[in-house]
């Protein structure tokens, strides 16, 4: 059976996330999409997890469910929280974002008190701690060995483990003796699998890709997907198919196309600047308006760090499939903004008829979208399917602007980029 995966999400007690990401809100919108198992996020969080220990129950090792909920399709709920290390390490200033697995409510409360006696779990959902990566890692495995780690969005600029401004240049610098814990590492919007495959030293680690959602409708715009049987569904099957990334049972990632992400390409915001690698060497990493040091993107540090050539592709790789939600097709085809009550009205009654939106943007064949919702909207989900798009891409926390049916105005840089991509 299919099981769609979305591990790394944000709970109402994160900054910049919305009120809606209630356990019963969250539930709703998981089966609206087709996500069959969803990351708790936040579980560090007291009153977030008082109420995952009150709302939820065990129905399979390690996977809950709500109480009130007693339909097999049910959401699986997965224990997970994302930390945020900051700290100096070798004279430099570090800033490292890792998502934590736990296998049960009594691993999250010991390590809550683990945590807790380092900083102020209260004050975010995805609480800071000066802790250094290894030592965090330390703590989680000595609460609970089936606990695991993967570091977050490793290529976003600020925080992560690769990231230009603040990361470091492989795992083993990051967490020294402890490296071998490590098994999986998240891509991130501003990356994809093709662009990590660049880097040998990334061949021994299962690539996953999650949402990192603040709010409902941002749910699983990047996921997991796995073949398991329900009779086999479990925290330690889920962790056993990542560590030894078993590619009969993790079939491929779901994937924002890269350039959409909001840190892909290099760039300064204040100026509305975006480069390419080629170019910020040009202006040697200096914005060409006002003079200051650009954001360095996801694209040029890969760059910086790989050793193989654009393109590269391992033998036999867990696969990827790009795609644009479901409400951005919508919302172009409608010629609407995405959040607009016609695209919401529409969005309802496609969800209605085909099922989610992974069965509608992945499985249904062309001449059954044609019964059930527009031609201009199939026609874009098509487009999408074949990648026959046109991506200005994103730079320093903008996303990029996707146009599937024509390139639009070209917009940002002085400097004219170019805007198709796919």
């Amino acid at each position: 059976m299919r099981q769609i995966a979305d591990f790394h999400i944000h709970s109402p007690y994160s900054r910049a996330v919305s009120k809606e990401m209630t356990l019963e809100n969250l539930d709703s919108w998981a089966r609206k999409k087709g996500i069959t198992i969803l990351g708790t996020g936040d579980f560090t969080h007291p009153v977030w997890f008082s109420e995952i220990q009150k709302k939820l129950e065990e129905r399979e090792p390690g996977l809950f469910a709500l109480k009130t909920n007693k339909s097999a399709d049910a959401t699986r709920f997965i224990l997970t929280s994302e930390i945020s290390s900051i700290y100096t390490k070798k004279n430099k200033g570090r800033r490292v974002h890792n998502l934590i697995f736990a296998p049960s409510l009594e691993a999250v409360k010991k390590i809550i008190t683990q945590l807790g006696w380092i900083g102020n779990l209260k004050s975010d959902g995805r609480p800071i701690l000066g802790l250094d990566a290894k030592e965090l890692l330390k703590i989680v495995l000595e609460v609970d060995p089936k606990c695991f780690l993967v570091p977050c969005h490793a290529w976003t600029p600020w925080f992560s483990i690769f990231g230009s401004m603040s990361g470091f240049n492989s795992i083993e610098e990051c967490f020294e003796e402890m490296s071998d814990k490590i098994f999986a590492l998240e891509t991130g919007l501003s990356s994809d699998p093709a662009m990590n495959w660049r880097l040998s030293q990334l061949d021994k680690y299962t690539l996953i890709s999650n949402s990192d959602a603040h709010s409902l409708p941002n749910l699983g715009r990047e996921a997991c997907v796995f073949e398991i049987a329900p009779e086999k569904l479990s925290f330690d099957e889920i962790k056993r198919i990542l560590k030894e990334k078993d590619k009969e049972k993790f079939l491929y990632t779901v994937e924002f196309f890269p350039e959409e992400g909001k840190y892909h390409y290099d760039g300064h915001r204040l100026c509305k600047v975006r480069l390419s690698p080629k170019e910020t060497k040009k202006y040697h990493g200096l914005c060409p308006v006002c003079g200051k040091s650009l954001t360095i993107g996801v694209m040029s540090r890969v760059e910086e760090l790989a050793d193989r050539e654009e393109n590269y592709k391992p033998k036999n790789p867990v696969p990827f499939k790009s795609l644009v939600p479901l409400a951005e097709i919508i919302a172009e085809a409608l010629g609407q903004g995405k959040a607009t009550k016609l695209v919401t009205e529409e969005y309802g009654k496609l969800i209605s008829k085909g099922g989610n939106e992974f069965r509608i943007l992945l499985d249904l064949a062309e001449a059954e979208l044609l019964k059930i919702t527009l031609p201009k909207i199939v026609e874009g989900i098509m487009k999408v399917r074949k990648s026959e798009l046109f991506i200005l891409p994103g730079y320093d926390g903008e996303y990029g602007t996707v146009k599937i049916f024509s390139k639009g105005k070209k917009s940002g840089s002085p400097l004219g980029q170019k805007s198709l991509f796919g």
